[in-house]
């Protein structure tokens, strides 16, 4: 199905190496379930590299762009518990987008993702979005081996934090597109056509990146909500 909610945060980072069983340890036990705890979180998903880097992509859904800029978000951003605080000394080259969801076709998630992070030229955003929403998204989850596809833009300033300054200044995101699927082969063709030279080249685009990532696990909010007490 289309990505919950009308908005996302998008990060991609690394871990240091020695570091990445007890990242993943607390990212799957305290960072997830606390994030899904907060008003308007509707679910988050963490991936790894299939091939390429950064190691982790972490997607949160969210009910709208207000989510992220949020009274309860900051202030759980200012007051990191002491996990949190051993961990992010850990982080390499976040970046992280407060995004809007500009399109999303498909449904579900396959086990494998791609991630195109790209910059439009000056003045040529909503054309390239427009190019994407119409002539190449609405076709990919009927190809074979594909899913679901989502256009996401930078759309908020994240403000600096606690949690930020321990980790080192986040990187932004302009626009990214991420396609699932179920076939490694296929979602890279789909990749390679929407790079290429026919596609965002074409188009002027340009700090194009492109990962393949696995899923490694997700919670969503209706789940922290029935949590026993």
């Amino acid at each position: 199905m289309p990505l919950l909610g009308s908005a996302a945060m998008l990060l991609s980072f690394d871990v240091a190496t020695d570091a990445t069983a007890e990242h993943d340890h607390w990212h799957t036990y305290e960072h997830l379930p606390e994030r899904l705890s907060i008003p308007g979180f509707l679910r988050g998903t963490r991936w790894v590299a299939a091939s390429g880097q950064p190691r982790y992509m972490v997607l949160y859904e969210v009910a709208s762009l207000a989510t992220l800029t949020s009274a309860a978000y900051v202030e759980r951003l200012n007051a990191p518990t002491p996990w949190t605080t051993r961990t992010m000394v850990h982080y390499r080259g976040m970046t992280r987008g407060l995004c809007s969801l500009v399109h999303s076709v498909g449904f579900g998630f396959g086990r494998l993702a791609l991630l195109v992070k790209f910059t439009p030229q000056q003045g040529t955003a909503d054309a390239v979005h427009e190019w994407l929403g119409s002539d190449v998204l609405p076709g990919l989850p009927s190809q074979q081996g594909l899913g679901s596809a989502h256009l996401l833009q930078g759309a908020a300033t994240a403000i600096m934090t606690n949690e930020q300054r321990i980790r080192g200044a986040d990187g932004t995101v302009d626009s990214a597109l991420i396609i699932t699927a179920h076939d490694e082969a296929a979602l890279k063709r789909a990749g390679d056509q929407i790079t290429g030279a026919a596609g965002l080249v074409q188009r002027g685009a340009t700090n194009i990146s492109s990962v393949v990532y696995a899923m490694h696990y997700s919670l969503s909010c209706t789940e922290i909500s029935k949590r026993a007490p």
